[in-house]
């Protein structure tokens, strides 16, 4: 076990990052993934393990071995595949409640584990002394949620905020007018640390919020001047003039991204749609 705030994120190794809280990360890297998912024990004696991941029995293995006490509750940041669906197996080890949010039906999330506790924005879910509070936080999920440990000053960002890369955003289920307005109502969380679902902790937490908001909406103006300059394209014409300064390994997934700006910007009555091919809106209609 390690004892450092900040270190290397290794797979299957437990990570002390304050006197409460250990990282475990699944082994599931990848492109999408980065290191892999992280899982956060929290607690000194009765424990919450704080999104469980992958349905990974070694992994389950690990967070069950480096527990430091009984697990009393499973809490999930949302319900994509990598984050939640290790939920069933560590119950059926430890029967420990399964405290999260409802599923999306967009048909990209993990529909297998049932909740035993909903949890809603402002509850606690915990250990006395090391209660987890809710924040909601739509815009990756539409059922996002981010939890404070006041104890540490950790806030367990999902993949609302990570460490390495920025999150995806989904649409239609994730919103990035939604996402925008939770970073935003970060800005005002007291936290000492961001510990994020993917990637190191973030120990400049409001730096990292703050320069997410100035990325996206870089990006945003960006999408805007190159359709001004195209005039009327689809959004595969599109992705390779906004994302230039991307590898082309990674636009499949900007797709996504841009399409977020795009639906917002068309709310907003900035750009217009016509079937597949997008367009700046005349300021005169």
């Amino acid at each position: 076990m390690t004892s450092q705030r900040e270190s290397a994120v290794v797979p299957g190794i437990a990570t002390r990052l304050a006197s409460a809280v250990l990282r475990v990360t699944a082994p599931n890297a990848s492109l999408l993934t980065g290191p892999g998912t992280n899982s956060y024990l929290v607690g000194e004696r009765d424990c919450a393990v704080l999104d469980p991941g992958p349905d990974i029995e070694k992994h389950v293995d690990a967070l069950i071995a480096s527990a430091p006490g009984p697990v009393r509750w499973i809490v999930l940041t949302h319900t994509h595949p990598d984050h939640s669906p290790a939920a069933t197996r560590l119950k059926r080890a430890t029967g420990a409640s399964i405290v999260g949010t409802v599923a999306p039906q967009d048909g990209r999330q993990d529909y297998a584990t049932r909740l035993d506790r909903i949890v809603r924005d402002g509850e606690s879910v915990g250990a006395a002394g090391h209660e987890l509070l809710a924040i909601a936080t739509p815009g990756h999920a539409s059922n996002h949620i981010c939890y404070l440990h006041a104890a540490s000053g950790l806030l367990f960002s999902g993949d609302h905020i990570l460490n390495g890369s920025t999150t995806v955003i989904l649409a239609p289920d994730g919103d990035m007018a939604q996402y925008l307005a939770s970073l935003e109502r970060l800005r005002h969380v007291g936290m000492s640390g961001i510990a994020p679902g993917h990637g190191a902790v973030l120990t400049e937490p409001l730096a990292a919020v703050e320069g997410l908001i100035a990325h996206r909406l870089r990006r945003e103006a960006k999408a805007v001047d190159r359709l001004r300059a195209a005039g009327r394209v689809s959004l595969a014409e599109l992705v390779p003039r906004v994302y230039d300064d991307v590898t082309p390994a990674l636009h499949g997934f900007a797709r996504h991204s841009l399409e977020a700006h795009l639906i917002k910007l068309e709310r907003e009555r900035r750009v217009e749609r016509d079937g597949e091919f997008w367009s700046v809106r005349d300021p005169a209609q």
